[in-house]
């Protein structure tokens, strides 16, 4: 969704609700709650990436203690922008505890999405900006339990740790689908529960990103989340504009004065880099699944 402001103005927002948005957006986020988060400065920043690990060896008593440097690799992570802009009607205006909570239940949902649809399945907005999409690929779909026993195998091999699993809502109903030869399922504790709180001891996440059609299509990411970064700005930006026409795609337009509403637009400059070999894409042939998520 877009718009041409001609009558923007900033929204007062008080320090707390600006940051209660983001903390939301990295509730939201499957890929901010399981990767690391930095500062970011505006201009970007130079990280190091390690490559090898350290290696301890055995001394004698008095023998002199090896040094064992671990190599590095280093990547720039830049910001960009990530924008939404969503339509109010002019009652929230005379409310304005009722527009803060309209703006943060809503606005954090839309930019989460965005980021983890970007990162998993989507196209980088820039290149010093790392996605997922290209990243090995372990198919669930005949049997769930091995190829996840797989994608754990190759991030070891590349020197990774499995220790977070994101799952679209397609994919967490392959893994709720997975039984033994008993019939029992393999990833649930009960039916009752009907949640996939650990996958092979990781903690697991649910995400609409996580899904992009294909054949088969990705259903899922899991991957070593210690080797990725995250990195913030200044937070997110809101304005709002009662004048602007908004440009719904496909011809549809809304003019804001004519329809007594008003439009809020959050931005905010993120940045993401990871090692991708530590990390592997989940596939599943995904019957009657169409779409892909994204704002």
């Amino acid at each position: 969704m877009s718009g041409t402001a001609t009558n923007r103005t900033n929204i007062d927002l008080p320090v707390e609700v600006s940051r209660e948005i983001l903390q939301k957006t990295q509730e939201e986020s499957a890929i901010m709650s399981l990767a690391r988060a930095i500062e970011l400065p505006g201009r970007g920043t130079s990280i190091n990436v390690i490559t090898s690990d350290p290696t301890a060896s055995w001394v004698g008593e008095t023998e002199a203690k090896p040094v064992s440097n671990p190599s590095l690799a280093t990547k720039v992570m830049s910001a960009y922008k990530l924008a939404v802009i969503v339509p109010f009607s002019n009652e929230f205006r005379r409310d304005v505890a009722s527009l803060y909570d309209a703006i943060v239940e809503r606005l954090p949902r839309a930019l989460g999405e965005k980021f983890d649809a970007t990162v998993m399945n989507g196209i980088a907005p820039g290149s010093d900006f790392d996605v997922l999409t290209s990243t090995t690929a372990q198919s669930i779909q005949s049997d769930a339990y091995a190829g996840l026993v797989a994608a754990d195998t190759d991030i070891s091999a590349h020197g990774g740790i499995l220790n977070g699993v994101v799952l679209s809502p397609y994919g967490k109903g392959v893994l709720l689908a997975a039984t033994d030869q008993n019939k029992r399922p393999l990833f649930i504790n009960s039916v009752a529960e009907g949640a996939i709180p650990m996958v092979l001891g990781a903690p697991t996440k649910i995400s609409k990103g996580a899904y992009k059609t294909g054949t088969p299509a990705t259903v899922g990411v899991v991957g070593d989340w210690s080797q990725a970064l995250y990195g913030t700005v200044e937070g997110v930006k809101i304005d709002y504009s009662s004048d602007a026409t908004l440009d719904l795609g496909g011809g549809s337009t809304i003019n804001l004065f004519q329809q007594n509403m008003f439009a809020v637009r959050a931005e905010i400059e993120l940045g993401f880099r990871a090692d991708t070999s530590c990390f592997n894409r989940l596939t599943a042939t995904a019957g009657g699944q169409t779409g892909q998520s994204g704002i």
